[in-house]
């Protein structure tokens, strides 16, 4: 198998795209160890969990410190809820900006020395929302977009140790899809802007980790892999009157 004697690290790895990288980089043969605030609710039976808040830059040292090796990490843990920018205070937005950019800054830090022994990889979940405007989560969009430049930076400083990736992701169907798209009409609705039809599986975000993440992306680095189903139909070509089709 493609991972076959790795261990790999997956931080928010115990639901939605998090947990779909992880049971897919344990199919590919690689021993994973899980982290979040809160265990899983359904415990997995392929994945070891570890209590972990990717802001506490003591506990993301302690963990990496008690690791006899480390060969992939991947930085999931983030996300946002939907809030305007005028409708909170600074603190609420910083704090956002804070688990999506600070924290894989830092937990990459903390993993570093075992990436470079092991010759390993970094996968950074990133969004679509890093690269157009993201009104209700402008927090969360700029942070990712931080994020896809931190990672081609680290890419160009580590190599050729370590490989530093970004998956570019679009929107995903998870158990918290309907806080994002409503119910099943929405959800049905919103698949119907992706050229492919549908959102993604989490076990799509995984594949595309285990890509990155094995030999067959030896020679891929500082890249960005878009995983988002053709992107999103311009809005421009619903509303002109000219060039429709009878």
């Amino acid at each position: 198998m493609e991972l076959d004697g790795k261990v790999a690290v997956v931080t928010g790895g115990t639901r939605g795209v998090g947990a779909g990288i992880a049971r897919s980089l344990a199919r590919a043969g690689a021993e994973v160890l899980v982290c979040a605030r809160r265990p899983p609710e359904v415990p997995a039976t392929d994945t070891e969990f570890v209590p972990l808040d990717v802001r506490d830059a003591d506990a993301v040292r302690r963990l990496f410190v008690d690791l006899p090796r480390l060969d992939v990490l991947v930085n999931n843990a983030g996300g946002a809820p939907y809030r305007r920018l005028a409708d909170a205070e600074s603190e609420r937005h910083v704090r956002v900006i804070e688990l999506n950019l600070l924290a894989p800054l830092a937990v990459s830090l903390a993993a570093y020395d075992h990436l470079r022994r092991a010759q390993g990889s970094v996968v950074m979940i990133g969004s679509v929302s890093g690269s157009r405007p993201s009104p209700g989560s402008a927090a969360y969009g700029a942070a990712k977009a931080g994020l896809e430049n931190l990672a081609r930076s680290m890419a160009v400083e580590w190599a050729p140790e370590v490989r530093v990736n970004t998956l570019v992701v679009g929107m995903v169907r998870t158990e918290l899809a309907h806080l994002h798209y409503g119910g099943e009409d929405g959800v049905e609705a919103v698949a119907r802007t992706v050229p492919l039809g549908r959102l993604a599986q989490p076990a799509d975000i995984g594949a595309a980790a285990v890509f990155l993440a094995s030999d067959a992306a030896a020679y891929i680095t500082g890249a960005s892999l878009l995983v988002h189903g053709g992107g999103e139909r311009p809005a421009f070509l619903d509303a002109a009157t000219a060039n429709k089709e009878p």
